[in-house]
């Protein structure tokens, strides 16, 4: 028996992007889409691009059909509005991906602090598990409710993740300089995201207060076992997907390049998605485009004692629904990659 899966906001970008995956998944159903803006409307009608791939209707949320029909529930909706939900569908019996960030700061505390929203789920928050498969997978195994990792951090930790872990850099010198595509931003339209401001510009934004920072430094603090805090400033691109982040830090000691990249190698052996290139090679964007992966590159720097990591993903997989996928084939038994391998488009 298949899956039966239901998407709450699925008219945004990454709705889209989990109903582009789920209707050629060949375990999952899709029963419902739920969508404020185009309820009673087909779904091929917003998003022509899955014309005869899917030929549902968008539907009003109705929450108690849904924990009745749906074995797994995908919340795609901004921060604040996955509480209320969560907490009606608790002791249900159905799975919920949240690809929000209201569970995944571990302390209410620091949620509010950096979303300006109370926590009226507080005491969900020990039940979730952070959706990032290649740090948790036993834990995901064993969930309910999976909080999927924000774009910037799963680019970030998975970069930083072997140093950390083998103690190899100065945990206070680390540097985050991340690069997103526009499709980051959302489907609503603003001005940030106006073609005649993106296009043909490049600019950095959120300086020292973006929202994912505190979950870039409790990832990373897990596994480093101790407190760290890091730099990290976003940009924006005048591309619509993909973000490449360039991570610095200086070693504890020497280590030849050669070294590091065996360590790196060896991290990741087993993890589909997690490419590790070889020396001389650095990732781009557009490897990565439309595809569930993690390209990794680094290089050192003997002159300055620094180790640079360069790390590319599509914002809308691997960065959101792909990765919430990945979590939905662990949470079921399924192999990871199901309806998520394969190379992206190049050009």
């Amino acid at each position: 028996m298949k899956i039966r899966v239901g998407v709450i906001g699925a008219t945004g970008y990454t709705g889209a992007e989990l109903v582009r995956i789920l209707s050629l998944h060949p375990e999952a159903r899709l029963v419902a889409l739920t969508t404020k803006s185009y309820a009673g409307k087909p779904y091929c009608e917003v998003y022509p691009h899955l014309y005869k791939y899917n030929r549902m209707a968008g539907e009003k949320m109705d929450l108690p059909y849904l924990l009745k029909a749906c074995d797994v529930i995908f919340i795609a909706l901004p921060h604040g509005h996955a509480m209320p939900l969560v907490r009606e569908a608790a002791g249900h019996g159905v799975k919920i991906i949240d690809l929000g960030a209201d569970f995944r700061l571990i302390d209410y505390r620091v949620y509010e602090q950096w979303y300006k929203v109370e926590h009226v789920a507080r005491e969900l928050l020990p039940a979730a598990v952070y959706g990032l498969p290649e740090l948790y997978r036993a834990s995901i195994k064993d969930a309910w409710l999976i909080a999927n990792p924000g774009c910037y951090p799963t680019s970030a930790i998975l970069a930083l993740a072997p140093l950390l872990e083998k103690k190899l850099i100065d945990p206070g010198t680390v540097i985050i300089d991340s690069k997103s595509g526009v499709s980051g931003a959302g489907r609503s339209l603003s001005l940030g995201s106006h073609f005649s401001e993106v296009n043909e510009n490049f600019k950095a934004y959120n300086i020292a207060g973006h929202r994912h920072t505190p979950e870039i430094e409790q990832e990373l603090g897990k596994i480093l076992g101790g407190e760290i805090r890091v730099s990290f400033t976003p940009h924006l691109l005048p591309v619509t997907r993909g973000i490449l982040s360039t991570v610095y830090a200086n070693l504890n000691s020497p280590v030849e390049q050669a070294e590091l990249l065996r360590l790196y190698s060896d991290f990741y052996q087993e993890e589909p998605f997690v490419r590790v290139m070889p020396r001389g090679t650095l990732p781009q964007i557009k490897w990565v485009a439309g595809t569930n992966h993690c390209d990794l590159g680094l290089a050192t720097d003997p002159r300055t004692g620094r180790v640079i990591v360069v790390s590319a993903i599509d914002n809308i997989v691997k960065g959101a629904s792909g990765q919430a996928v990945q979590n939905m084939n662990l949470l079921f038994d399924l192999p990871e990659d199901t309806a998520l391998a394969g190379p992206g488009l190049y050009p």
